[in-house]
């Protein structure tokens, strides 16, 4: 079975979502997964135009030689305030993608908190998001918004709200080390190795603090960012194609850096967390203590059932034994060196 991932993807039916928003944090970027997207639109014959709005990242971070169908807006030199001929942003991409040619158009926007920034409003952004989102959908499928946010961003619930799209793909980068974190100290598996309510009860608010996986990456013993492979957090909102029903499905899935940018996998497929899969395997199998040795400490059936019928000894066999209805007794054996004496102790005391 094809990772969700990858089926959301290079998704080009009806059902395909038309809001991607791709999470980078401190810890993991997801700038290969915005490569990908890119990538796969440049090769779809039926993916139309693509527009690369450039705010952080210099264009060669997603594309190397630009392809046809891909126009680059390289805007990282554009400060408000303090370039003379700075753009209004927000009238120049709105323009550019009313203006571009007809038929299904991708736009990849990097990245909404440098836009944050320069419309200097969060009102303001929220709302310019929803104009050109509009403006997307009222284009022929597969139109998408692909916008890319690094963690942690005062925007990112306003992204994630309803308001601005009910049907949505999020995708969030964590580190590999994360997951061994949680399977070392709180042992608690990745699905299917352990049951998903479990699992997600303990890893969302871990990964909800960044903090966390910044102390596993960049703290003692961590080995830093820029690994090849990484965790990929899905979550996909609303109607996603046929058969699929609205609501919301979680799920974690592995990115393999090899070769390119990489492309989605199976979480067991990475090579960093391929020791819990074995791991899990010996736990189900585990050592056999009665193996290679020289007499058999094992049981017939008919040994069992023999050792189930000997009666197991009492101290106090045959006595009247405690029910319901007998009221309550202390039964006790004296011992040897026990001084008991039934005469008063107090006969010559005159009370």
């Amino acid at each position: 079975m094809a990772p969700l991932l990858l089926s959301t993807l290079t998704s080009s039916s009806r059902g395909q979502q038309p809001l991607l928003l791709v999470q980078s944090s401190t810890a993991q970027s997801c700038l290969p997964v915005v490569q990908y997207v890119v990538r796969q639109a440049d090769s779809n014959p039926i993916a139309g135009s693509i527009l690369l709005f450039c705010l952080l990242y210099a264009p060669s971070a997603f594309v190397k030689d630009t392809p046809e169908n891909v126009r680059v807006f390289d805007w990282t030199h554009n400060v408000p305030g303090y370039a003379e001929d700075a753009l209004d942003v927000k009238e120049e991409m709105l323009r550019t993608v009313r203006d571009a040619p007809p038929g299904p158009l991708t736009a990849v926007i990097d990245s909404v908190d440098t836009l944050l920034s320069d419309l200097g409003s969060l009102a303001r952004t929220e709302r310019f998001l929803s104009e050109l989102l509009s403006a997307i959908r009222a284009r022929p499928s597969p139109s998408r918004l692909v916008l890319h946010v690094v963690a942690p961003s005062r925007i990112i619930p306003a992204l994630m709200h309803t308001r601005l799209s009910p049907i949505l793909l999020h995708i969030i980068a964590h580190p590999t080390a994360l997951i061994l974190h949680l399977a070392t100290a709180y042992l608690t598996m990745p699905p299917p190795l352990s049951p998903p309510e479990k699992f997600w009860s303990v890893f969302l608010p871990i990964a909800e603090r960044h903090y966390e996986s910044e102390k596993l990456v960049f703290g003692p013993g961590g080995e830093g960012s820029g690994g090849r492979e990484f965790v990929v957090e899905v979550l996909v909102r609303g109607a996603d194609g046929p058969g699929r029903r609205r609501g919301v499905e979680r799920v974690l899935e592995g990115w393999s850096g090899i070769p390119a940018c990489g492309s989605p996998c199976e979480l067991s497929q990475l090579e960093s967390l391929k020791g819990l899969w074995t791991r899990k395997v010996v736990e189900e199998s585990g050592p056999d203590p009665t193996k290679n040795l020289s007499f058999n400490l094992n049981l017939t059936i008919e040994q069992q059932q023999s050792r189930a019928q000997v009666p197991l000894p009492y101290a106090h066999e045959g006595k009247q034994a405690r029910t319901s209805a007998a009221p309550a007794a202390i039964l006790y054996d004296p011992d040897s060196a026990d001084d008991i004496d039934d005469d008063d102790p107090d006969e010559d005391l005159d009370i």
